[in-house]
């Protein structure tokens, strides 16, 4: 009974923190699910005009030499409930937080 029991704690855990992570790598935008590894275009068709944008330099490295620059964009969507920051990687979105 304890040796069940423990089991289903563990996958209740692991389910848990499986929820967590899938939470930061996508997000709902209006009727479309946001996803790392969309373009900044879908991202605009799906979303619209982000409340604010930046965007930086970033070296890109090749050992402990720089071998060139890559431009790193980060657009904030505000609404009521959450903020997310989605950061892109030249064309690509890396992340959402």
């Amino acid at each position: 009974m304890a040796n069940s029991l423990s089991r289903a704690f563990v996958l209740l855990l692991c389910s848990a923190v499986a929820g967590v992570a899938v939470a930061d790598d996508s997000f709902r935008c209006g009727g479309k699910i946001i996803t790392t590894g969309m373009t900044q275009s879908v991202v605009l068709q799906y979303c619209g005009a982000p409340t604010s944008k930046t965007e930086e330099r970033v070296p890109v490295r090749s050992g402990n030499r720089v071998v060139g620059e890559t431009p790193v964009y980060r657009w904030t969507y505000q609404s009521y409930s959450a903020t997310r920051v989605l950061v892109f990687d030249q064309d690509k979105l890396t992340s959402i937080r």
